[in-house]
């Protein structure tokens, strides 16, 4: 099990990253949160994941273990594999999780594409007694601006259609947040709040 990398960022993808590990390039798939704290050129570690099946291997990154610990607890819930236990990821902050299986909050999982009802319903029963409970308001870690390569657009974008939106819709919904003043004046923009945002917008259509 590969439980951490620590190297140097090669490369930051709308859905992915490649950091240096001694001269190897390992490409890891993350959150758009998580995505937002890595810059090319610089030091990063991250928590990982690694998922094995028979035709591929695949290394997902996280910011923390906390949110690695979720992202494999998820995937012990019948019908969550992991693209859907990094979705939820994507829409959710671990702790905003652990409140939504905790209060029976059905509409913030089916906030996440590829979750219904009854999914939601059979999520929050097979969870309430493993993800634990949330930590008291304000204990998250923050997560750092977005850096510009590649722009908050072109991630929000890639995250969307990854969690399940046409391209068309995901672009109307990021005009939309630009409407809205997001990114205005070369303001620094947070990928997992925008992304969060833009799937409320689309939730409503």
């Amino acid at each position: 099990m590969i439980a951490q990398l620590r190297g140097t960022v090669a490369g930051v993808a709308p859905d992915g990253a490649v950091i240096d590990v001694g001269g190897v390039g390992m490409r890891v798939q993350c959150t758009p949160g998580t995505l937002a704290t890595l810059k090319p050129g610089e030091a990063a570690q991250v928590a990982t994941s690694l998922v094995v099946r028979e035709d591929s291997l695949t290394l997902y990154g996280f910011a923390s273990e906390d949110e690695r610990n979720v992202f494999e607890l998820l995937q012990t819930a019948s019908g969550v594999g992991p693209r859907l236990a990094l979705a939820m990821l994507a829409v959710h902050s671990p702790d905003a999780l652990r409140r939504a299986v905790s209060t029976d909050d059905l509409g913030a999982l089916t906030m996440v594409p590829g979750i219904g009802r009854k999914g939601a319903q059979r999520i929050v029963l097979e969870m309430k007694d493993r993800l634990g409970p949330p930590g008291p308001p304000g204990s998250g870690s923050v997560p750092a601006p977005a850096q510009r390569v590649p722009s908050w657009r072109d991630q929000v974008q890639s995250g969307l259609v990854n969690l399940g939106w046409p391209a068309r819709d995901a672009d109307q919904a990021i005009a939309a947040l630009e409407a809205d003043g997001v990114g205005a004046d070369g303001e620094a923009v947070d990928v997992a709040t925008v992304l969060r945002a833009a799937l409320r917008k689309l939730s409503k259509q």
